[in-house]
């Protein structure tokens, strides 16, 4: 599970790298402001979730269902909290306004991390 939290982590990282970079360059002047803060916010929040990945390697040692649930929350966490703000910030650009159907999806991403943290540190307390 360690090698697969790894390569999920360095994945996701890379990703937030360059949507970072994207955001910062490619889109400046392109994006409205209040969408570009839409924008770095997924990236902040992909970038936070990326490190608790990387901590949750360190207790995937210990092979439990809670480490393997958290890997799950996180991940899809990311796919649904940041995917969706990348989405809404940039789809006046991409010419699809109608993605404001997916507004809801966020806060299913907020609260699954919610439940990534949460099942973390009792994966952590169980674990001696």
């Amino acid at each position: 599970m360690k090698k697969k939290i790894f390569i999920t982590a360095s994945i996701f990282g890379a990703i937030a790298v360059i949507a970072g970079a994207f955001g910062a360059h490619a889109l400046q002047g392109k994006l409205k402001p209040q969408d570009l803060h839409v924008w770095d916010t997924a990236v902040q929040y992909q970038f936070y979730h990326v490190f608790a990945l990387l901590g949750l390697a360190g207790l995937s040692r210990y092979q439990t269902r809670l480490i393997k649930d958290c890997y799950y929350l996180f991940s899809v966490g990311i796919i649904l909290f940041s995917g969706s703000l990348y989405l809404l910030a940039a789809r006046e650009l991409i010419g699809w306004e109608w993605l404001n159907v997916i507004g809801p999806v966020t806060p299913i991403g907020g609260v699954l991390f919610i439940g990534g943290w949460i099942t973390m540190a009792v994966a952590a307390t169980k674990n001696k």
